[in-house]
């Protein structure tokens, strides 16, 4: 495993499964922070409309030398562009931001009540025309994705969920695998809200590496697609220098035993608006 490491999706697209996502980050400085993030090595952007900062994004991608086909971009529909016509728009807006042809993986941000079947028809109708490679959704439980599962025609190839070791989500996460959905972390350093514990600590000095580079390592062995963010270059650096080490499965069942069920975003049964 190394920073070109990618996961097939069930349409048999390859994502890199290290990433890095851009929430948070100021427009004016998503240029800088993007450029950086690829020129250390990352190949994997998230994005979405949401974030306001597509458009540093784009520039960063178009004007980094690097070929198209080399990088994978994602991004997203946000809650107020939900049902079949407006996210087709949304989606053209999206694009037009980027500046790009087509989007490696488009998501559905979250699962707003009654209208993501809808949006998802929209989704596949974006797939069928060549100008998505995959399709997916956020921020979907289990029983959002049986919902969807009623009326669809493709299946999604992605939910990207907050997940960390304090919030495992086994419930969803067991019916991705079992129906051959990736599943990708977001928030997988919950912020840093418990970077401090110490058995994070003690493991980080065991293996020699920070909690932050242990955490991301453990979502990489449990096979999840992962989206560290930071603005700062050397955490840029310091969060893909994770293929160096394994963790043994003694100290990887120590961390699955840290879940408390703690989430620092939303609920995505509490669609934030």
């Amino acid at each position: 495993m190394d920073m070109q490491t990618k996961r097939k999706l069930n349409n048999g697209t390859q994502i890199p499964q290290l990433g890095f996502g851009v929430y948070k980050v100021p427009a004016e400085q998503t240029y800088d922070t993007v450029a950086h993030a690829l020129e250390l090595g990352y190949r994997h952007i998230d994005t979405a409309s949401f974030y306001g900062n597509e458009e540093g994004v784009g520039r960063a991608i178009r004007e980094s030398g690097i070929s198209r086909e080399e990088l994978f971009v994602t991004t997203k529909v946000w809650n107020d562009d939900h049902g079949f016509n407006r996210t087709l728009r949304a989606f053209e807006k999206s694009l037009a931001r980027l500046g790009l042809d087509y989007v490696d993986l488009y998501l559905i941000h979250w699962p707003v009540p009654d209208l993501f079947p809808e949006t998802w028809k929209a989704l596949e109708k974006l797939y069928h025309d060549n100008v998505t490679k995959a399709i997916g959704v956020s921020n979907f439980l289990d029983h959002h994705l049986k919902t969807l599962a009623a009326t669809q025609e493709v299946n999604p190839a992605v939910d990207q969920i907050e997940l960390h070791p304090k919030l495992q989500q086994k419930d969803t996460v067991d019916y991705c695998r079992e129906q051959g959905i990736a599943v990708e972390s977001w928030s997988p350093l919950a912020r840093a809200r418990y970077l401090d514990d110490p058995l994070l600590v003690q493991l980080g000095e065991k293996y020699k590496k920070s909690p932050a580079q242990f955490i991301i390592r453990w979502h990489l062995q449990h096979d999840f697609v992962v989206i560290p963010k930071s603005t700062n270059k050397d955490r840029q650096r310091q969060n893909m220098t994770v293929f160096d080490f394994n963790i043994d499965q003694h100290d990887m069942t120590l961390l699955d035993q840290l879940d408390e069920g703690l989430r620092v975003g939303s609920h995505p049964d509490n669609i934030p608006q």
